[in-house]
């Protein structure tokens, strides 16, 4: 059976950035970056030129790229950065240029008030198994993955405050450690 699939979102898990303002968590460094799509969005919302806009404040910790790489999983963007989280986090986390999910629409409405990303993924994983570790998961879709996705799926929810915690690495090598070969 080939590893699970490590699903990643950016900000929430590993940016916490809807911690206290201007106040970084213990152990995350403050990284000012200016993603293409960063600036387009400010662009258009502020009308102001490229070099006008303020960079994008990044929390990261750095010891989570050495964790991530040590759990038994292939890890996959999950975010809205698309290929842009090899550009600007991977290099500053110490991980390799990852695969990505490339969105066909962001932030759409769904009938069933799932999040925007769970009926891509459940499609994009094609029946592998997989780990998805986001701040804005649900019990709908945790429910939804459960009966659509004919291969085990762990939703792993992380508060935004706080970003990705020693528990996450716990309950994530847990679940990879109790797949087994030949079973879903």
């Amino acid at each position: 059976m080939p590893r699970p699939l490590l699903l990643l979102d950016v900000d929430g898990p590993l940016n916490p950035y809807n911690a206290k303002p201007h106040r970084r968590p213990e152990g995350y460094l403050t990284h000012r970056v200016r993603p293409a799509s960063w600036i387009a969005r400010q662009m258009q919302w502020q009308h102001r030129p490229a070099d006008r806009v303020r960079p994008l404040r990044l929390w990261l910790n750095p010891e989570h790229g050495p964790a991530l790489l040590a759990l038994p999983y292939d890890l996959v963007w999950c975010t809205t950065w698309t290929d842009e989280a090899n550009t600007w986090v991977s290099p500053l986390l110490g991980l390799p240029r990852l695969p990505y999910v490339d969105w066909p629409t962001m932030h759409q409405g769904d009938p069933e008030d799932l999040h925007w990303k769970t009926r891509h993924l459940v499609t994009w994983a094609a029946g592998r198994p997989f780990a998805w570790v986001d701040d804005e998961l649900t019990e709908r879709d945790t429910a939804w993955i459960a009966a659509h996705h004919p291969a085990p799926a762990l939703t792993v929810h992380v508060d935004h405050r706080f970003g990705l915690q020693p528990e996450h690495f716990t309950a994530l090598a847990e679940w990879a450690a109790g797949l087994v070969p030949g079973r879903s």
